[in-house]
């Protein structure tokens, strides 16, 4: 009966699927950063009273969210030639689920009760005070859960980069099995990392999200 799982090869293979886990990890956590605070900012910009600013945020919106990301890496990928693949990779991703997070906060702003807005008026706040000291935070805590749900995804989604030549797991994992015509061990192992590291992640954000809750 011929061996079906080479542990040998799986032995082989791990120290590259954790050297691109490191890449994943990191591009994880650039891309969220820029999700986050991109997302907030244009929350923002939808709630502003200029109509010539909300226009083309909702429509940048719209378009991003209704393209596949793997198109908007690949388009941006070749018409900008000289930046390296992880920086966008990195830039892409997190643009994409900044449009996302974007709904997520407005949501959330606008489910900060009236009266808030209507105290800071009475205490006669500055309008940037009233959104830094009263709005967002209230609005941030309540959308946490979901945003930690957005960066599980964007984890989850890290494979994309691949198609970028962004040396992540599974690009690692691809090569390595294409390398000896083997890719049980390699994309199995790539999926158990994937498992455990996201696991453990998405139990905490149940959990933050019944702390709030109560």
């Amino acid at each position: 009966m011929p061996k079906v799982w080479d542990w040998d090869l799986a032995g082989q293979a791990l120290p590259l699927l954790l050297q691109g886990f490191l890449v994943t990890l990191a591009a994880t956590v650039v891309a969220s950063v820029v999700a986050i605070i991109l997302g907030l900012v244009l929350a923002m910009l939808r709630r502003t009273r200029f109509a010539a600013v909300r226009a083309p945020v909702r429509a940048f919106v719209e378009f991003v969210r209704s393209t596949p990301v793997m198109v908007q890496l690949f388009a941006v990928y070749v018409v900008f030639p000289g930046l390296s693949p992880f920086t966008i990779g990195v830039t892409v991703l997190g643009i994409h689920y900044a449009t996302y997070m974007s709904e997520v906060y407005r949501a959330g702003i606008d489910g900060v009760p009236k009266g808030q807005w209507e105290a800071a008026t009475a205490l006669s706040l500055p309008r940037g005070r009233t959104w830094r000291a009263v709005i967002l935070p209230q609005a941030v805590r309540n959308v946490l859960p979901a945003l930690g749900n957005y960066v599980i995804s964007m984890f989850k989604d890290t494979p994309f980069l691949a198609v970028i030549t962004v040396h992540e797991m599974v690009f690692q994992a691809t090569t390595f099995g294409g390398d000896h015509f083997k890719y049980l061990e390699v994309f199995t192992m790539a999926a158990a990392i994937f498992l455990i590291a996201s696991y453990p992640t998405s139990l905490l954000v149940r959990r933050l999200e019944k702390r709030l809750g109560h």
